[in-house]
């Protein structure tokens, strides 16, 4: 076993980090997706933080001809030959993305049923093509992304509501590709790792209707224009069941699931039990940062439900609801906090980050936590409740010298929580 200090346990956290990235790498995962060679012409679309690194690893694979464009983030862009990079804003889209959006249609106009189309489709395509319905404009859609974020709605719901504002979610880019097939591999950051929900489903169509959408609204209190509600009422998204999707075929190649399990396996293997509480929690985030303090001081008093030393690891995807105004993080660090708040005094070390290498709009992934941690924020002139409070996690983790950023990953399944408990 890894010998234990604060300097030794951050050092497994880490690695275990790094195994759960290893398993979702985008080359490894698309080796064994390859579709079979078209007569026509193969072209690569894609969007998401990691959508680069996906089109990089592809062309490598690839054994033909290949053209095409995919969507990044700024800053998460990487080297390809022949399959063109775009970057735009997230997690509110701008102009980049909405030119970026338009330049999506136009690599797939013209396409013939001797064609194929790759969709490499990852987390953070939502916001990175943006395409307000006829009528409507960026600053509409900028609106309705602000809302949905603030909301601490489920992303099940916000993409409920996102497929109904839009002139390419849903499977419409997908329809625009017609007749060619369009082979989507997917590298999912959603929990239950359903497809049609991971950038809002640009090239995979699903069965949320309208009704879905405005009961989304209704139940988290979405403040928006009427204009918006009304286009929402009476524009239905395409039906899965459109003969002009028939022949598709879409694949989920990375997920939440392949990295916890590699970042159990990483633990067992340096003589650490692991425990896997679920790859799908979904929740707001200091909410369900209690019920991991309460589990994590149950094992570290108790030795139940699990004895010590055990690695207690989760993934899925909370949410925040912004409470204060000006606070810096993302749901990570608002996980953290809550959490180093509940097991002050614990023996134990944590780390949650977001696997794409981004938690919230700073350039961390996400912290560590001990049991010492609320208590040095406080000798830094940190108040973490306040903090906490207002939503400003990242400042409190910042004072205390405890962020993790490992930088931008090349791909995205997700959050990752590990809690260590010697």
């Amino acid at each position: 076993m890894t010998q234990s200090s604060p300097s030794a346990d951050r050092a497994l956290l880490t690695r275990l980090f790094d195994a759960a990235i290893a398993a979702a790498d985008p080359k490894q995962a698309l080796a064994a997706h390859l579709p079979a060679r078209p007569k026509g012409r193969t072209v690569v679309i894609g969007a998401g933080k990691g959508a680069a690194q996906m089109a990089a690893a592809f062309e490598e694979l690839w054994d033909g001809p290949v053209e095409g464009l995919v969507v990044t983030r700024y800053g998460y862009g990487a080297p390809t030959q022949h399959i063109r990079v775009l970057e735009a804003a997230h997690p509110v889209p701008d102009a980049a993305g909405l030119a970026a959006t338009q330049t999506l249609f136009d690599t797939v106009r013209d396409l013939t049923s001797d064609d194929l189309v790759v969709a490499l489709i990852c987390g953070g395509g939502s916001a990175l093509l943006p395409s307000p319905p006829d009528g409507f404009t960026l600053q509409d859609e900028q609106a309705l992304n602000r809302a949905l974020l603030a909301s601490g709605a489920p992303i099940s719901a916000m993409n409920a509501v996102r497929k109904h504002f839009s002139g390419i979610k849903g499977g419409r880019l997908a329809a625009a590709c017609a007749p060619a097939r369009v082979v989507s591999l997917v590298v999912s950051d959603v929990p239950g790792d359903d497809p049609a929900q991971v950038a809002s489903g640009p090239t995979v169509p699903d069965t949320t209707d309208q009704a879905a959408a405005l009961a989304a609204i209704d139940a988290h209190r979405i403040d928006l224009p009427e204009t918006l509600l009304t286009h929402i009422r009476s524009h239905a998204a395409p039906d899965p069941a459109d003969p002009g999707f028939a022949g598709n075929e879409v694949h989920v190649i990375a997920s939440a699931a392949l990295s916890l399990e590699a970042a159990a396996k990483t633990a067992e293997a340096e003589g650490l039990p692991a425990v896997i509480l679920s790859d799908a929690i979904e929740g707001e985030a200091r909410e369900v940062a209690k019920v991991h303090a309460a589990i994590a001081r149950e094992v570290a008093s108790k030795d139940r439900p699990f004895a010590k030393p055990l690695v207690i690891l989760s993934g899925g995807e909370t949410t925040v609801t912004l409470r204060g105004e000006g606070g810096k993080g993302g749901r990570n660090t608002e996980f953290l906090l809550s959490l180093a708040l509940e097991v002050e005094g614990t023996a134990l070390t944590a780390l949650a980050a977001d696997t794409d290498g981004i938690d919230g709009s700073e350039d961390n992934a996400g912290a560590f936590v001990d049991g010492t941690t609320t208590a040095r924020m406080r000798v830094a002139g940190v108040d973490p409740a306040g903090m906490l409070a207002r939503n400003d996690a990242f400042t409190a983790f910042q004072a205390t010298g405890d962020l993790f950023s490992p930088g931008p990953t090349g791909t995205n399944v997700n959050d990752f929580r590990a809690i260590l408990i010697r």
